[in-house]
């Protein structure tokens, strides 16, 4: 049934992409873990979606009658895609997480604001949305969830990672905006070809990008791990991921896909104990808390509808 079918999709990408983040952090390195990509984070990601986008234009040729954007809206959402939900949230997220503090479940967690930040854009810019008291509420309650895992201290706000936190911040921002444009966009693209040309425009502004900050390609350290986590991340979690992900953006819409966010940091924050020893904090719990007090605010209509409590409780 395709009920079934989009939610074995949607749990399989919650996996590979909650795997993702520890894939991430394994390819940085890290200061006292010297290796990968740790001086070169926004090339990492650059690597990434040259071979990803390599690979997904290889299958789109196969996959698809037409392969290339042919109208002006349909290169527009490509650039799209290549600049916001490419480029922009993995450059930030990257760059995030080069610093310590920041553990692969904080940084999902901060990505659960996803859904939320993609109700907000949505309101702003689909027609027929609207966004109610109790939405206001939502936005709110995803908001505070960041704030409780930035950890701010007031006499040091440079401290603790809060600036590393924001800038994962900032990427899952740009994904929303990115996802809710593309929709508006509706440029009728198949999914194939438009991952695809994406992931390639994403690569090239990422390596633009890293040029301008002075990374090159002569500072990483090609260790296993480096390796490995290069390969993940560009076939699993960008090839598969995102070809699932533009599907069922496609079949569910931005909102209702994005809420994958919300399932993605428990498989973040499994895999990170059990191949980086990494130990989720108080904040980390307390935050995931507040966001997805924000998500039951948000939809509280479909969840009432999943739980039979639609009709004796109606809004």
């Amino acid at each position: 049934m395709p009920r079934y079918r989009d939610a074995g999709l949607f749990l399989t990408l919650a996996a590979v992409w909650g795997a993702a983040f520890v894939a991430i952090k394994a390819g940085l390195g890290t200061p006292t873990a010297p290796g990968g990509f740790f001086e070169t984070p926004v090339l990492f990601a650059a690597f990434r979606f040259d071979v990803a986008g390599v690979v997904m234009l290889a299958y789109a040729v196969w996959a698809v009658d037409d392969p290339v954007p042919r109208s002006a809206r349909q290169w527009l959402a490509v650039a799209v895609g290549a600049v916001f939900v490419i480029a922009g949230y993995h450059a930030l997220l990257f760059v995030g997480e080069t610093d310590p503090a920041v553990t692969s479940a904080a940084a999902a967690v901060i990505v659960g604001l996803n859904p939320v930040l993609t109700t907000g854009f949505s309101r702003l810019l689909l027609p027929g949305r609207r966004l109610e008291p109790a939405g206001v509420a939502g936005l709110a309650a995803g908001v505070v969830g960041v704030a409780v895992l930035a950890e701010p201290d007031p006499s040091n706000l440079l401290a603790g990672g809060v600036v590393a936190k924001l800038l994962v911040f900032a990427a899952v921002t740009a994904f929303a905006l990115g996802s809710v444009v593309t929709e508006r966009l509706d440029s009728n693209l198949e999914t194939e070809t438009l991952e695809a040309w994406a992931m390639l425009g994403g690569a090239a502004a990422l390596h633009v990008a890293a040029y301008g900050l002075g990374e090159r390609t002569a500072a990483v350290a090609w260790d296993a791990g480096a390796v490995w986590s290069l390969a993940f991340l560009a076939v699993v979690a960008s090839g598969l991921g995102f070809l699932i992900y533009f599907r069922l953006l496609e079949r569910l819409g931005s909102v209702e896909i994005n809420l994958v966010s919300y399932v993605v940091p428990p498989f973040a924050a499994l895999v990170g104990w059990l191949l980086l020893g990494e130990r989720p904090t108080t904040a980390t719990a307390v935050g995931f808390f507040c966001i997805v007090v924000g998500f039951a605010l948000l939809k509280r209509r479909a969840v009432a509808t999943e739980l039979g409590l639609a009709d004796r409780h109606p809004e």
